[in-house]
């Protein structure tokens, strides 16, 4: 988990459909030692875990990746120069958990996608 380590959540809100979330990125990090010296980008994959420990954080149960329908990483995040960034985050439960994700600051848009989760529960894990 990279919740309170890497990032840290700012502001929460909740609707009946929708989270809204701002984040703080530790832009000393270990992760950014690799990715890239002297040129830190957060990674996409660690954008979408992100996405998810959002989730999972809001539904307090663990939830695994079923589907990526869309992903598109549209923006370099690098945390010395954008260290706040907004997730809103559109779901609907229905068999699967479907989610809409877009990661914005300001007007600047460095992420969307289109994802499906299952709760770890429904495998008996």
């Amino acid at each position: 988990m990279f919740l309170n380590d890497l990032f840290s959540i700012t502001d929460f809100k909740s609707g009946s459909e929708t989270i809204s979330a701002a984040i703080q990125i530790d832009a000393d990090h270990k992760i950014f030692d690799g990715h890239f010296p002297g040129s830190p980008v957060l990674p996409g994959v660690v954008q979408l875990q992100i996405v998810k420990e959002i989730l999972e954080s809001f539904f307090k149960r663990e939830l695994s990746l079923k589907t990526m329908k869309t992903s598109k990483f549209l923006q370099i995040v690098n945390p010395g120069e954008t260290p706040l960034v907004h997730f809103e985050l559109k779901f609907v439960q229905k068999e699967f958990l479907d989610v809409i994700a877009t990661g914005t600051k300001d007007e600047t848009v460095f992420f969307k996608a289109q994802v499906s989760y299952l709760e770890l529960n429904d495998f008996g894990l």
